[in-house]
């Protein structure tokens, strides 16, 4: 029996036609740390300590069961009201995406909200719900987190709404569905 857990054959994304999807948190918001998912040991690891100045500004995680241009699973930027734990699944509702291009390869980050946010009031349903000062903080965090390690890499190139995101989760969720990954 394989004791290691993988999140790509445990958490289904089953909830899309309701508006809903399934995200694990890799980095909580404000971490330096940049914690990934190593999906053929089924664990969290260090990948490395990034400068203190480029902390996660948003909850960073990824959509099981998807797979990116960048062969990795989809990104998830996670709205909340404070830092969420490395391994937490949240069912969120997504509500736009950064379409983002990173060492040539397109790297969306889908930009959801917890689907049960009391603390707000559910008042976030769309990115016009967010302050324009967010996602400049968003676009520069982005634009800038690899510039003293490999500067020009990265290119933010605009905001899509709910409906592209959506389109972006299926697209996703096809190519894991063809490709899958490899196992070694």
């Amino acid at each position: 029996m394989n004791s290691m857990f993988d999140f790509n054959t445990r958490i289904v994304q089953d909830k899309l036609d309701q508006g809903l999807i399934r995200v694990i948190v890799d980095i909580p918001q404000g971490s330096s740390l940049k914690i990934e998912y190593d999906r053929v040991r089924g664990l969290f690891v260090l990948d490395r300590v990034e400068p203190a100045i480029f902390a996660k500004p948003v909850n960073y995680g990824f959509l099981p069961q998807t797979k990116d241009h960048d062969g990795d699973e989809l990104d998830a930027l996670i709205i909340c009201h404070e830092p969420i734990p490395t391994a937490t699944e949240v069912l969120a509702k997504p509500i736009g995406v950064l379409n983002f291009e990173d060492d040539g390869d397109m790297d969306y980050k889908i930009v959801c909200v917890p689907h049960d946010d009391r603390n707000s009031g559910d008042s976030i349903s769309s990115l016009d719900d967010l302050d324009n000062r967010w996602k400049q903080q968003i676009e520069f965090h982005f634009a800038h987190y690899k510039d003293l390690k490999k500067p020009g890499t990265t290119d933010v190139m605009g905001w899509g709404d709910a409906s592209e995101a959506e389109k972006i989760i299926r697209e996703c969720m096809e190519r894991f569905q063809t490709e899958g990954f490899a196992t070694d």
